[in-house]
């Protein structure tokens, strides 16, 4: 079930937010819990046991973590959690990998293949695995205290909007909302004006645009003109940003209603002036997990240059992996986490001396050669991409619609509007929590307007893809 769906819109958020509102203080945090349940349940209902277990487990690991004061065991109450969390993303995720690239050595060497059932891919399993890590580290470190009550712990591991594709909270930054939180009117209504932009943004941007991309990725790269090319990586370029940020605004939206705080995903991340900005902007709850919980851990920028550019290139590796099980996944990892070093080593110089806007039309380029890797499908077909982008042939063309270009404007403009001051002003003035009596009609208006227009277009139609359910 998707934020983006008539079930979710009209039958599941409504049924669960009165709920919700009229349960007595005591009893929200089981109410949210039992839909947070069934909302995981009906999407994925043959790993709901084993999403149940781990919970169980990594919650008693953890409390036995707390009591014990020996260090040794504390460790080995850590090393259990960690192994339980990793090992269960590393079989579900992993294991079809691990096997078709054994396979293929086999099959080279000529010696008989590996037989296997084919492991099926749990809807959300990158996203709560790492908030389970986040809360056995965060009490660990003494950073935290754990939850008391088993349900204030499972609520914050299924927590329904952030659940699918997050984003990842951090336990120590929302320790506090599980026990204690308010739901002021304000709250509610800044909540849904955030879940109609983000629904708008996924249903009116994304969803056009992957209508382009998959057109042009299921074309033959061999003879498709490079025109067509260039189209279809700018329309995946828009449509993933607009499909994962869009999907981001709803779950901070969500949280907003039920009275909680989650921290902000993306920050108009294709205006950055390097890679190095443009992976503060990106995903930002992944990157502060990775520096969090990986990067300072393996020393982060406190060794020598070599160490810390070797601990970049892990990080962005296991990032790729993360993503997922492919090796065009790898690649784009190593990619960004190459291009992160030379930005150590000269290239934010370099971008400073040329000026804001070359900068980041440079930088916006090497993203979008990046995001060929993570949309084909092989590495083969990813480099047959790159030689129909840099062939400056004509050939094969796809076919491009008003509606299509219309919507490819607006991606281009919001965008891209932030780097200018008006509008940046813009954008503050649409999620602005608290503003004035006039502004608050305008953005009335302008909400209702993109509910029920993007309400229409999931109505007439049923194409609506979402890129980080495969994570």
């Amino acid at each position: 079930m998707v934020f983006s769906s008539i079930e979710f819109i009209f039958y599941f958020l409504p049924i669960v937010l009165v709920l919700y509102y009229l349960a007595p203080k005591v009893a929200k945090n089981i109410v949210l819990l039992l839909a947070s349940l069934f909302f995981y349940a009906w999407g994925a209902p043959d790993f709901f046991p084993i999403f149940i277990v781990s919970m169980i487990c990594n919650f008693l690991i953890t409390g036995k973590m707390h009591k014990t004061t020996e260090t040794r065991a504390r460790k080995g109450w850590l090393a259990s959690s960690l192994i339980l969390n990793i090992g269960l993303l590393a079989y579900f995720k992993y294991m079809n990998f691990f096997v078709d690239n054994v396979n293929a050595v086999l099959a080279f060497t000529h010696h008989a293949t590996l037989q296997f059932a084919r492991v099926a891919l749990p809807i959300g399993i990158s996203f709560f695995t790492f908030q389970s890590i986040s809360y056995t580290v965060d009490v660990y470190r003494k950073v935290s205290e754990p939850l008391k009550r088993w349900y204030d712990y499972m609520l914050y591991i299924s927590l329904f909007p952030q659940l699918i594709a997050g984003p990842i909270i951090r336990y120590n930054t929302i320790a506090e909302q599980l026990v204690n939180r308010t739901i002021p009117v304000e709250g509610r209504v800044a909540g849904f004006r955030r879940f109609a932009i983000g629904l708008g943004k996924k249903v009116l941007i994304a969803n056009t645009l992957a209508v382009l991309a998959d057109e042009v990725f299921a074309m033959d790269y061999l003879t498709m003109s490079s025109g067509s090319a260039w189209m279809g990586i700018l329309a995946y370029t828009f449509q993933i940003y607009f499909d994962f940020s869009g999907y981001s605004d709803m779950a901070i939206g969500i949280g907003q209603m039920l009275g909680f705080r989650f921290s902000e995903n993306f920050n108009a991340p294709y205006i950055s002036q390097s890679i190095s900005e443009f992976w503060r902007r990106w995903h930002i709850t992944l990157g502060g997990f990775m520096k969090e919980y990986l990067y300072i851990p393996l020393g982060g920028n406190r060794i020598s240059k070599g160490r810390t550019y070797l601990n970049l290139w892990i990080v962005f590796l296991i990032s790729g992996l993360w993503h997922g099980a492919s090796w065009t996944f790898v690649l784009w990892g190593v990619f960004h986490g190459t291009f992160l070093i030379l930005d150590r080593l000269f290239m934010v110089d370099f971008l400073r001396k040329i000026g804001k806007f070359p900068s980041i039309m440079l930088t916006f380029l090497i993203v979008v050669l990046g995001w060929v890797l993570f949309r084909a499908d092989t590495v083969g077909e990813a480099f047959s991409f790159y030689r129909a982008l840099f062939a400056f042939r004509t050939g094969a063309s796809a076919t491009i619609s008003s509606q299509c270009i219309l919507f490819f404007g607006l991606a281009i403009a919001f965008s891209f509007l932030p780097a200018l001051k008006i509008g940046d002003r813009w954008m503050e003035a649409c999620f602005d929590n608290n503003p004035s009596q006039k502004r608050t009609i305008v953005l009335f208006i302008v909400t209702i307007l993109l509910f029920f227009l993007s309400v229409g277009a999931l109505a007439t139609n049923d194409f609506n893809p979402f890129i980080y359910f495969r994570f």
